[in-house]
């Protein structure tokens, strides 16, 4: 099975969409593009789950092949280190089950296997899931209601970062806002090998607006195979030749 690069939209929001096309509907067409799309829904820390909410962060992630997770601010950060990889795996999977399809006909899954050959499997995912190539464009929501989050949600994602370049494959990562000034996203960071310069771009972000998911998501998706994202690529490999 060959290495492949690995596409997710990670979209952390605290809200229900209240502009343009249906976000569930967006994230299917991402995911038809190869891009995986996981929700993460800040909750207030006195706040009860939002069933609303819930369900639209659900019901993204579901049509976007996703994971989703509601999550209280406090534990913002080591939610977003796990759903990417969740993530990961589950799209990993998803490939080998396909391959699996192909060598054993359509009545065979991963689940059919015996337990010897189904953790033998499992370790080649673990493995492809340390060497493939992977790209993340985190999509935030600066509605109003993020205001105080923005803090808590610049920590997790550098955390993130640390957590992802322990990796062999090559990690890339990108930011946007939403609502945008004038469009319906906002570049905060281009592409990039890590996150630690996250610390200059964050103060930048200001909170306020409606909330356009359906049409950030589909922005998004526009984001990937840019020149900007190859030419991030093209650098990396050659501070990989000065390395060596």
């Amino acid at each position: 099975m060959k290495k492949g690069t690995l596409k997710q939209i990670l979209l952390i929001t605290d809200g229900c969409s209240n502009k343009g096309e249906d976000p569930a509907a967006t994230a299917a067409l991402a995911y038809q593009q190869g891009i995986t799309v996981n929700v993460i829904g800040i909750l207030e820390d006195d706040q009860s789950e939002d069933p609303e909410g819930l369900q639209e962060v659900e019901e993204i992630a579901l049509s976007g092949g996703g994971v989703s997770q509601l999550v209280y601010k406090q534990a913002l950060s080591q939610t977003v280190q796990m759903v990417t990889k969740q993530a990961m795996t589950q799209t990993l999977q998803g490939f080998v089950n396909l391959e699996l399809k192909q060598i054993l006909g359509n009545e065979q899954t991963m689940e059919d296997l015996e337990p010897q050959k189904r953790g033998e499997i499992m370790e080649v995912v673990e493995e492809l899931g340390e060497t493939c190539d992977l790209e993340v464009l985190v999509l935030i929501d600066t509605s109003a209601s993020m205001h105080d989050k923005l803090p808590t949600v610049k920590e997790a994602l550098i955390d993130l970062s640390i957590s992802l370049n322990a990796r062999v494959g090559r990690n890339r990562f990108s930011i946007y806002s939403f609502p945008g000034k004038r469009k319906d996203i906002d570049k905060v960071l281009d592409w990039s090998p890590k996150l630690d310069s996250i610390s200059s771009v964050f103060p930048k972000l200001t909170s306020g607006g409606i909330t356009p998911t359906g049409p950030a998501i589909r922005e998004a998706m526009y984001q990937f195979g840019k020149k900007s994202l190859l030419r991030s690529f093209r650098n990396n490999d050659e501070q990989h030749i000065e390395n060596a």
